[in-house]
């Protein structure tokens, strides 16, 4: 497939693995730090008045695979000059523009000419190994002198050519060839989660199956390393032998469970992380019960960090635990798959038993336990978004997972939510940086949409087929109220109690009006209650939702009806 151009920033100092022949192999380590003048982007694309690609191949006979790639990913087309001679011959042409006139086009202006630091040194090295063979033995150590050196033995003509050019290959096309299933790993802040993430792309991508993605790269956020936490859903993929999967690292900090809930919404399984030091903490409670209350049916369990554990007795207890909190919160504890291991040692490469081998143990219950889902595909299509983006030359980019139904190129669509009605057309599809023609159900995917600027789009709202929906202001629901064993209030509530609830992506404050008759709620009550949201949210029949009022969940419940708003609830004072 061919190549696009591209121009992306050359920066930092490289090591190019350049193979040369007699000589010229003293230079095979040399640091060339000289091709990013000022941290400037640019790119060579500028002609120069003589072939200075087929001077140093003749001066140094290189050995390097075409289309060469560089450590950002990016793809050489054309010619392959070296740095080393942009370096030396940049220096001299920006000195003795009349003898060498180099026409450089950067970001800064066109045909600007950059004046390379540490360059003078660089031809000096280069002109000090040539003199060493027969052929260049009187060149001279003066810039000048160097280019003379370098044009009359080889009597190069002078022929305009395009210099290093950067592309990159087109985008790969997502080849539906398994089941696709989308997981994800909870559980209590600095329990691994994020570790455990990074040690399943490591194994797998030794046999091709996923790309390896560091600790560094998953909780790429300056806040998240500064303080060490995941704080916003991240994503990975990955493939085993029988499927494709889409893996959700969720934050497991108390004051990231908004960010959870996003991530879990729509996951199919869950991997439940539980350190072996600690057992099962306060944030394993809430989302197991988040899990289990937004429809996550199936939980695989690995009890991570048993390397620090000496008393294999301990290790027992804290599996027993696990079995009863499982049953507790309505899964099969008996049943559930519960795996002892080390992320750390699978990442750092010591004690298999502990690392590799429970890392191996844990993708194949997970391919066993967790069944791949019956997806919708018969609805209209609708998108939960989760996050939006602006790629300059592109447009916006709407992320989030595909509900139900297909999403096709050319498909038109609307944004609706928080008092947002805005239609488009979706001009491109991408799943993990592979391009999609069509987009079906379970899918984690990005939409580029037309015409669109990234501030006028958020997360929480929904893209769907225009008219296929309609947004909701006032709903009925099942709502369980969980009592204080379960994390929930200690207190009963009145009517008009504002929590904040949240489904799919969004979350939206709302006042709960309590069945005529009925004065108090009281944690552990099953009540069916009427709900008023601020702004009119997407909300259907059987649709799940969350209530958390402040850092604590304190209901999960099911719509039932959707109600039109009367006169009365229209004039609700919200301040």
């Amino acid at each position: 497939m061919a190549p696009r151009i591209q121009e992306p920033p050359w920066t930092g100092s490289l090591k190019w693995p350049m193979l040369m022949s007699q000589t010229a192999t003293q230079m095979r380590e040399m640091t060339l730090d000289s091709c990013s003048p000022n941290s400037s982007s640019f790119c060579c694309r500028g002609v120069l008045s003589c072939s200075v690609a087929a001077i140093w191949s003749r001066i140094f006979p290189i050995s390097v695979p075409s289309p060469e790639v560089d450590r950002e990913g990016h793809r050489d087309s054309g010619l392959e000059v070296p740095k080393l001679a942009l370096s030396a011959l940049t220096s001299a042409g920006s000195r003795f523009q009349p003898q060498l006139p180099f026409a450089w086009c950067t970001r800064r202006g066109p045909c600007a000419v950059p004046t390379v630091p540490g360059a003078r040194k660089t031809t000096m090295a280069a002109a000090t190994l040539l003199r060493a063979t027969p052929l260049f033995s009187g060149l001279g150590a003066g810039p000048t002198s160097l280019l003379q050196g370098l044009l009359r033995p080889l009597k190069a003509p002078a022929l305009p050519l395009l210099c290093r050019g950067l592309a990159v290959e087109a985008k790969k096309t997502y080849v539906r060839d398994k089941p696709h299933v989308n997981v994800g790993t909870i559980g209590h802040v600095d329990h691994g989660k994020t570790t455990l993430t990074a040690a399943i792309t490591k194994i797998l991508a030794e046999g091709g199956g996923a790309k390896f993605k560091k600790y560094e790269e998953i909780d790429n956020a300056p806040e998240e390393r500064a303080r060490g936490i995941t704080i916003n859903a991240a994503h990975v993929e990955y493939s085993t032998a029988n499927r494709h999967y889409a893996h959700t690292d969720c934050p497991g900090h108390a004051d990231y469970v908004k960010n959870m809930i996003t991530g879990t919404a729509p996951l199919d399984g869950c991997i439940l992380v539980v350190a072996a030091n600690d057992g099962p903490m306060p944030q394993t409670r809430e989302h197991l019960l988040l899990a289990k209350q937004i429809g996550v049916e199936h939980v695989v369990v690995y009890v991570n960090k048993a390397d620090a554990v000496q008393d294999s007795e301990m290790v027992e207890l804290v599996e027993l635990e696990i079995r009863e909190l499982l049953t507790e919160f309505g899964y099969k504890g008996e049943e559930t798959p519960i795996i002892v291991g080390s992320a750390l040692c699978a990442l750092e490469q010591r004690d298999p038993e502990l690392g590799l081998k429970s890392v191996q143990k844990l993708l194949d219950a997970v391919d066993t336990y967790i069944p791949v889902p019956t997806r919708d595909l018969e609805k209209p299509f609708l998108l939960p978004v989760e996050s939006v983006y602006s790629i300059p030359g592109r447009g916006t980019v709407v992320t989030g997972t595909l509900e139900r139904g297909i999403l096709k190129k050319g498909d038109e669509c609307e944004f609706l939510g928080h008092s947002k009605n805005i239609r488009t057309v979706v001009t491109g599809i991408e799943m993990f940086h592979k391009s999609l023609e069509r987009a079906e159900a379970g899918d984690n995917l990005g939409a580029l949409v037309r015409g669109l600027k990234r501030e006028d789009l958020r997360r929480g709202l929904v893209m769907a087929k225009p008219g296929s929906i309609q947004t909701h202001q006032k709903v009925e629901a099942q709502v369980y109220i969980l009592s204080k064993e379960e994390g929930g209030r200690h207190k009963p509530f009145v009517s008009h109690f504002m929590p904040v609830m949240f489904s799919l992506t969004w979350d939206m404050a709302c006042r709960i009006i309590l069945p005529q008759g009925k004065e108090l709620a009281m944690p552990g009550e099953d009540l069916k209650l009427t709900l008023i949201l601020r702004q009119p949210m997407i909300l259907e029949k059987g649709q799940r939702f969350t209530l958390r009022d402040g850092n604590r969940t304190i209901g999960t419940g099911l719509v039932t009806d959707t109600p039109a708003m009367t006169e009365e609830d229209k004039n609700i004072k919200w301040s």
